[in-house]
């Protein structure tokens, strides 16, 4: 970039390695946002050899898995998906906010993108909603955030 120009990344995932992981916990709602994830890829251009899936037990799990992928060398990106939905106590504060601390020092430790599709609702409805396999799918959405700041980084 010279002068005042803006540099952006773009959502192709061709000739891009990413790795999906994804809690297991919430299934009923995680399954959705991995189906948004797996088309996203594809409608993107995606190659089925070029994206791994892996499942860990809950959201809280995540930071540490998607770390370990990321420092691996394999992937221009990492989508972690996961659900909480707040209960009647503290807990969903402590596997919100450390799932989603995690998760960032996980990308900024190791400089590739992990891209955050980790509902954290108040209700079932408010994930089956986010969840939802039309327009707005956060796993979708989390896969082209993937994908585009693994673009950008490279023009960086």
């Amino acid at each position: 970039m010279t002068g005042r120009g803006t540099l952006e990344g773009e959502a192709g995932a061709r000739g891009h390695r990413v790795a999906i992981v994804a809690a297991r916990f919430n299934d009923f709602i995680v399954a959705s946002l991995l189906k948004g994830a797996l088309a996203a890829w594809t409608a993107h251009g995606g190659a089925a050899d070029d994206l791994a899936v892996i499942r860990v037990p809950g959201a809280f799990e995540l930071p540490l898995a998607a770390r370990k992928l990321a420092a691996s060398g394999r992937y221009d990106a990492v989508v972690a998906l996961g659900c909480v939905i707040r209960g009647d106590t503290p807990h969903f504060e402590y596997v919100a906010g450390e799932c989603a601390r995690g998760l960032q020092q996980a990308s900024l430790d190791t400089g590739v993108p992990v891209a955050f599709g980790v509902l954290t609702v108040e209700t079932v409805d408010q994930a089956l909603e986010r969840a939802a396999t039309n327009a707005g799918n956060k796993g979708g959405e989390a896969m082209e955030t993937a994908l585009e700041m693994a673009s950008l980084l490279e023009r960086l």
